[in-house]
């Protein structure tokens, strides 16, 4: 996969500090986290992390958003095919998909452990 979202900006040009603030330890374990979950639903994604075979230069973080896009991709493309009519995939990807992500919100702002919380990375 050579697509890793480069063609939004200059990755480096953003500092914001809207995104959680992690290590890069944090974030490389999240990341292959998210490669492992891709790769059973989609494409298989490379070893492109810093100190792997095909080392990119992205940071950890960045595969982090590229991998979770494979994943989001992977799930509607999943959906669209199981869904038994167009309605059911609409509904699926869109009032089910908002509650869902609604839930995991409420999770992170309560402290609650969530899919990327400190227990995520003790995994």
């Amino acid at each position: 996969m050579a697509d890793h979202g480069d063609d939004f900006d200059s990755w480096l040009d953003e500092g914001g500090t809207e995104a959680v603030q992690r290590t890069e330890e944090d974030w490389d374990v999240i990341a292959r986290h998210v490669r492992h979950a891709a790769n059973k639903i989609g494409p298989t994604l490379p070893h492109c992390l810093p100190g792997e075979p095909q080392d990119c230069g992205r940071s950890a973080q960045q595969h982090v958003l590229a991998w979770s896009a494979a994943v989001k991709a992977a799930a509607q493309h999943l959906i669209e095919q199981a869904a038994p009519s167009p309605a059911r995939a609409a509904h699926v990807a869109g009032p089910l998909y908002q509650r869902r992500l609604e839930e995991l919100r409420e999770q992170d702002a309560s402290g609650a452990d969530s899919f990327i919380g400190d227990s995520y990375l003790m995994a």
